[in-house]
């Protein structure tokens, strides 16, 4: 018999969230919203499901019960939170949320986003306030395309993945997880991505996805193009115009990450990590495609062709990389940054990842790597939330981040 339906939190107003939405809501849950800017929410929520060409397949509208930017108006009432926001901001979100949460009630903690350790994160927080009985999950890649087609009403779904990964701790609350909400995160309604279950949160961190992608392409950018256009007509698309040199670079990216993986593997041989994933493999899993070169993967696809290239015009008048944007804070602090702390741990070089990271820190005017050794130092910046790497959370070892 499947659960009762339950009151989900959806935290962050940003691209997942307005797809999140409308398919729970239409799934049956009840859906609440925390926002900085709740007056810029309808209670109606649409999001079109749009194809290659730019038509409209369909649409799904659901309904927000309550939105509010305060968390003692929501919080409380929550059978399940989902963190829908860029990842270098799920530390501060947490610890935002972490005094309201009812300690003596079950929750379900989670992000649609598993990427930069999020079971630390969660456990931070459940260690400071004494919240025991939350059950922290994450799915290992978003499960769909998604972007924001007018704020706070109607968003877009470029497609969903063939199957979808989710991490859940303790592991033997995945099946009545899966049949509570993650069925109805995707399946329900694109009747594809039903989530298999990775065996430990590790794998998702490890496995190569966005802070491979987006800061190979970046850099790769860079190479090519210097970083700067004079005209924004001439900035590249990110994945449609995908070069080689970009795809040289994930390639060796990828090369670095699968010499941590094998350390890890070699370290606890008893561990389950199959969904700890190289590119391609992620990528064919992901979306069944029988993909076998990286550039390939992203100019042949139906459902990234439409993202552009974060840039900003500076006081010459000149496209220039976003350094705020999440390619950068999310895939270097909570991405490349956890990579090479435990690339370090393990004895392993990393000379790709070296290289991204010292000049990602050149774009964003801070201190991450020297000579090829991590030196990130989280309090410099004021921010404690600034970068993920164990450390911040007390932990000194690779047998201390393995859950």
């Amino acid at each position: 018999m499947k659960p009762d339906k339950c009151t989900v939190l959806v935290v962050g107003g940003g691209n997942s969230a307005h797809t999140l939405i409308p398919l729970l809501s239409h799934a049956g849950h009840r859906v609440n919203l925390l926002t900085r800017q709740p007056h810029r929410w309808a209670k109606e929520v649409t999001v079109l499901h749009v194809l290659p060409s730019g038509s409209v397949q369909t649409s799904l509208t659901g309904r927000l019960d309550r939105v509010s930017d305060k968390p003692e108006d929501v919080v409380p009432f929550s059978d399940v939170i989902m963190v829908c926001a860029p990842v270098s901001k799920y530390r501060q979100i947490l610890h935002h949320l972490a005094p309201f949460i009812d300690p003596a009630r079950k929750l379900y903690l989670g992000t649609v986003y598993g990427q930069g350790g999020f079971n630390w994160m969660v456990d931070e927080i459940k260690l400071k306030h004494g919240l025991g009985k939350v059950v922290p999950f994450a799915c290992g890649l978003t499960p769909w395309i998604t972007r924001t087609k007018t704020y706070g009403s109607v968003g877009m779904t470029y497609g969903a993945k063939a199957v979808n990964v989710a991490a859940v701790s303790p592991s033997g609350e995945f099946k009545a997880l899966n049949e509570l909400l993650l069925e109805d995160l995707c399946h329900a309604w694109f009747r594809k991505g039903g989530f298999l279950q990775a065996a430990n949160f590790l794998s998702l961190t490890l496995s190569v996805d966005n802070q491979v992608i987006h800061l190979s392409r970046l850099y790769g950018l860079h190479l090519r193009h210097g970083g700067s256009w004079r005209d924004r007509a001439d900035v590249p698309m990110f994945y449609r115009d995908f070069d080689d040199i970009s795809a040289d670079l994930l390639r060796d990216v990828d090369a670095d990450y699968t010499r941590i993986r094998n350390g890890i593997t070699v370290m606890f041989p008893d561990r389950d990590f199959r969904y700890m994933l190289d590119y391609l493999a992620l990528e064919r899993l992901s979306y069944h495609s029988c993909n076998t070169h990286i550039k390939e993967s992203f100019t042949t696809s139906s459902t990234l062709g439409q993202i552009p290239t974060p840039v900003v015009q500076n006081g010459a008048g000149e496209w220039v990389f976003d350094k705020t944007h999440r390619f950068f804070t999310d895939d270097a602090y909570y991405g490349l940054c956890i990579a090479k702390w435990i690339a370090e741990k393990l004895g392993v070089e990393t000379p790709t990842i070296d290289r991204i990271l010292d000049w990602a820190q050149g774009v964003l005017g801070d201190r991450i790597v020297v000579g090829g050794r991590l030196v990130i130092d989280p309090a410099a910046s004021g921010d404690p939330f600034r970068t993920g790497i164990p450390s911040v959370y007390g932990y000194d070892s690779v047998e201390e981040i393995a859950d």
